[in-house]
């Protein structure tokens, strides 16, 4: 079977390129370094010849409200007129955990402007939802770090390694669509001051976090719920702590 990972040069798209190749599929890696553009329409119509399903996991270069609805608007309109002409029978989209309930945030408006573009296609779809992958920490780290003072706020986050986010994307695209959404999270929950705490330790960076809920996530308030998955989500089993120990090994 064809398939083509918009996205496929990417932390995600290039795991699940590798994974439905070792499963014996036809699997595109689709993404402006390949010559296909989702934003620009480029290559589009030649890389879904013969595709049976596509796979989107790109992401907007751009957190900016305006940029960030630009690039997923405009990618899912022309990915929904190939995939059409393509005559493509299934899609299977990435988004985030909690995008309903994170709408103060320009970025979360417009991958729920994506979700419905999806829905309504009239192309058969399944949608992923995860939570924030372990391998974000670095960036959520850094934010909470202003003038050398680390602050993160006590509400809840629940990562999950980015292997187990493509496992979940690849298994999804070899099945029938469910024109519905699956969430995967990984097994622990932690306030998003323990996670900014614990990536600092594992660099060699033991500091105090200030836990200040007025801090928000990048500027958005939120509460327990808003990142934390909904009763029925797949639970992964690799743990934040292996992984950071794992990094640590790679490092040193």
């Amino acid at each position: 079977m064809k398939i083509v990972v918009i996205g496929g040069t990417g932390l995600i798209g290039s795991q699940v390129v590798a994974r439905l190749k070792t499963e014996g599929h036809e699997a595109i890696a689709a993404s402006p370094n390949t010559g296909v553009n989702a934003v620009t329409g480029e290559g589009l119509a030649e890389a879904l010849k013969g595709a049976t399903v596509v796979v989107d996991v790109a992401n907007s270069p751009s957190f900016a409200d305006d940029a960030a609805m630009e690039f997923f608007v405009r990618a899912g309109r022309n990915l929904a007129a190939a995939e059409k002409a393509a005559r493509v029978t299934h899609h299977v989209a990435l988004s985030v955990v909690g995008t309903e309930r994170l709408l103060d945030s320009g970025y979360f408006r417009a991958k729920l402007a994506q979700e419905e573009l999806i829905a309504s296609s009239g192309i058969p779809w399944t949608l992923v939802r995860a939570t924030q992958f372990f391998e974000f920490a670095a960036t959520i780290a850094a934010a909470a770090t202003v003038d050398g003072v680390r602050r993160a706020t006590s509400r809840a986050i629940q990562p999950v390694a980015s292997a187990d986010v493509a496992a979940l994307v690849a298994e999804l695209a070899q099945a029938a669509p469910s024109n519905g959404m699956v969430e995967i999270a990984g097994p622990e929950k932690m306030p998003i001051a323990e996670l900014v705490r614990r990536y600092f330790e594992s660099i060699g960076e033991p500091k105090d976090v200030l836990t200040d809920d007025a801090v928000g996530y990048f500027g958005t308030m939120i509460d327990d719920r808003s990142l934390t998955p909904e009763e029925g989500a797949r639970i992964s089993q690799k743990r934040f702590g292996d992984w950071l120990a794992a990094q640590s090994k790679r490092t040193s």
